[in-house]
């Protein structure tokens, strides 16, 4: 194998000298990826370390979650007993919910729309769309308070003065954008051959859309559904611009707590969430595999592809 001689380089002895000249580049390849999964391994433990310490310190029985006196549920308790954090979850809970349902139906009847109807105003909307989601949230909220302030108190529509109603408004702006991504992507991949077979057999477009295209898009509807429920849930900045008194949501009074000191029923309640947000979205990635639709569609729709 190692000695020279003058023969030509046959069949065999290219196969070799190529074999040989692969181990090396092998061997550093490996050595790379090994050294990417340490270095993605110590990204994601920095990330999500304190996540995993603010779980840890919610079974905390002490007054301040900075000193871990004793292991137990006490700090659980606090949203039955606790009224003032009992009604901040009910009205995060209240507010994602309504905001959801807007987004969901707002959304579904724009994405059914760009891709049932396309035309040079789907590529003006989608650009509206896109600076929707773009748009940093302080600008949403500077923007959204003295409108919200203007149509409840110097135009007397008492709706906006409403504090549920303006946390629904805030929130469902960005949420109607990814409901509406979702849906054209899920139906921009299907025939409207099933569609126009309805047509053709004289239902009529609402009986149409109620039994054949909504059911087709179900999959991508329930998932925006979850999607804008858990946006709504950690919403801080807008909220705490457009929130008014007796509506305070969890983020903004969490905001408001960690002045005083951190305690363990916050972290307790955070944790709920946080089980609560990894559920939802667990419930999304199953409903998306099982309806076909990929990472790579949802992508390609939101840059209008």
């Amino acid at each position: 194998m190692t000695a020279v001689d003058s023969r030509p380089l046959g069949d065999d002895t290219r196969t070799i000298v190529t074999a040989r000249s692969t181990v090396k580049p092998r061997r550093q390849r490996s050595r790379g990826d090994r050294g990417f999964t340490i270095w993605g391994v110590a990204v994601l433990a920095f990330l999500f370390l304190p996540i995993a310490v603010v779980v840890v310190y919610s079974f905390n029985t002490g007054r301040l979650l900075t000193s871990f006196t004793d292991f137990g549920f006490d700090s659980f308790a606090a949203i039955v007993t606790n009224s003032v954090i009992r009604d901040a979850v009910l009205v995060s809970v209240q507010t994602g919910f309504i905001a959801a349902l807007l987004a969901s139906a707002l959304g579904t009847l724009a994405g059914i729309a760009m891709a049932r109807h396309p035309g040079k105003w789907v590529w003006w909307f989608l650009g509206l769309l896109l600076l929707v989601s773009v748009t940093p949230e302080i600008v949403d909220a500077v923007a959204l308070l003295p409108w919200l302030v203007t149509l409840g108190q110097d135009w007397g529509i008492g709706l906006f003065a409403n504090g549920i109603v303006r946390l629904v408004v805030g929130h469902s702006l960005f949420s109607v954008a990814i409901v509406s991504y979702l849906v054209r992507a899920r139906l921009i991949g299907l025939d409207a051959q099933l569609e126009e077979a309805s047509a053709d057999l004289y239902a009529r477009p609402l009986t149409t859309f109620r039994r054949v295209t909504l059911p087709l898009a179900m999959p991508a509807v329930l998932a925006g559904f979850l999607l804008s429920f858990t946006l709504s849930l950690d919403n801080t900045v807008i909220a705490a611009f457009v929130s008014v008194a007796g509506s305070t949501p969890w983020p903004v009074y969490i905001l408001g707590s960690v002045r005083t000191g951190l305690r363990p029923e916050i972290a307790a309640v955070s944790t709920i969430m946080l089980v609560l947000t990894l559920v939802a979205l667990a419930v999304v990635a199953i409903v998306l595999k099982k309806a076909g639709d990929s990472a790579a569609d949802i992508a390609r729709t939101m840059a209008g592809g």
